[in-house]
């Protein structure tokens, strides 16, 4: 976006030398700014560092895109356990409890039951799924949505406010209500 934002500023300059009137300048001064603005309107950035919970030593930094109606995470998460690990959203961005209780359980605001992402017996808007961190304890997991946003007026859709957990093993995606993911190693607020 920087860059883009570069070129439509190095634009504007080559052509404001070039008119000759301050007329012809207003106006293109104009449209680059509405451009500019649409430009930054239409993506949405969260960035988030999770820190270590349970005893664990799991840190990890998330950023979340929004765009043209789809949120984007990408998470990389270290000082895991070699294996598959869970991750979901929670209800709250609260992250003071050692054990990241405080973060409430999975957020769910269409009270579905607990399951794997898009399953027909249905899922909670929380439930992200489970990725594989390396003989290092480094992973990660990129996952995109239409059913987030960030910041919008819609409760079953915003995240912002909520939690992202990082669990110590993997989600069975049936368990209810959480999919028996074991403790929460790390935790981390959405907010802006």
């Amino acid at each position: 976006m920087k860059t883009l934002k570069l070129c439509l500023l190095a634009t504007m300059i080559i052509t404001l030398a070039a008119c000759k009137n301050d007329a012809k300048k207003q106006t293109i001064e104009e449209e680059v700014e509405k451009v500019v603005e649409e430009v930054t309107e239409e993506v949405k950035v969260i960035s988030m560092a999770l820190e270590s919970k349970s005893g664990s030593s799991a840190t990890g930094k998330i950023m979340f895109t929004e765009k043209d109606g789809e949120v984007t995470m990408e998470a990389r998460i270290s000082g895991l356990s070699p294996g598959t690990h869970a991750i979901h959203i929670h209800e709250q961005a609260d992250c003071s409890a050692e054990d990241a209780s405080s973060s409430g359980g999975h957020w769910n605001p269409t009270f579905a039951n607990h399951g794997a992402w898009g399953a027909e017996a249905g899922y909670h808007r929380g439930d992200i799924g489970n990725f594989e961190a390396d003989d290092s304890g480094s992973g990660g997991i990129t996952f995109s949505t239409n059913e987030w946003c960030l910041g919008c007026d819609d409760d079953k859709k915003n995240i912002i406010g909520k939690a992202i957990i990082v669990h110590q093993g993997a989600d069975d995606f049936t368990s209810q209500p959480s999919g028996a993911a074991g403790a929460r190693v790390s935790c981390g607020g959405i907010i802006e």
